[in-house]
């Protein structure tokens, strides 16, 4: 198959590391190679993480680079605009509907975009915007993002649903299971609402 590059972004505590890791995982148990890099630049102060996963028969850089990716799964909206340039054409972009200032916004230094989710789809960027952080919050706790976002992943990925359930069991710890397990159900039930899946 050809080589899938799916990049995931946001910022430090929003949970960017254990979805790329769940994927990589669905990835590995469905058979493929997989290669995954993390940046996590200044994570610990809500800065921004982002994470590589390439995979298919044989994969040998773990980078996905400006203008390959297939899928981007950004956390935070503006986020989702500063990484819009690795997406490929006809790639789509699943973006959380929120906003976290980062210190040179909050200092006066930058600006926010008015509209990130406007910015994008002005160029012709194919963008699906989700209020991921409310139905995190419905479910029981807005950590659970990360796997409400693989579950809407699953959509535009081809691994079987066993393959997912198996890669959160073995990633999450036992207390927490069930809550991941159904923030990945909803993700998956509220991919079935975007036109075209």
């Amino acid at each position: 198959m050809t080589t899938k590059n799916v990049l995931i972004v946001g910022v430090g505590g929003q949970g960017v590391v254990l979805a790329s890791n769940i994927l990589s995982e669905a990835a590995m148990i469905s058979g493929y190679d997989v290669k995954k890099n993390e940046a996590h630049g200044q994570s610990q102060r809500s800065g921004s993480v982002s994470s590589h996963i390439r995979y298919g028969a044989r994969v040998y850089s773990p980078v996905v680079g400006e203008g390959e990716a297939d899928i981007i799964l950004a956390f935070e909206e503006l986020e989702a605009l500063r990484w819009a340039h690795y997406l490929k054409a006809g790639g789509t972009i699943i973006v959380n509907k929120q906003r976290i200032y980062p210190a040179s916004v909050i200092s006066g230094i930058d600006s926010y975009p008015d509209d990130p989710v406007s910015l994008m789809k002005d160029k012709g960027i194919g963008v699906i915007s989700i209020d991921g952080t409310k139905m995190a919050q419905q479910i029981g706790n807005p950590v659970v993002i990360s796997t409400l976002f693989m579950g809407v992943a699953a959509a535009f990925l081809t691994f079987t649903e066993k393959a997912w359930k198996t890669a959160i069991t073995t990633l999450v710890p036992e207390k927490h299971r069930d809550l991941n397990l159904k923030a990945f159900a909803e993700g998956r039930k509220l991919a079935t609402t975007i036109p075209g899946r």
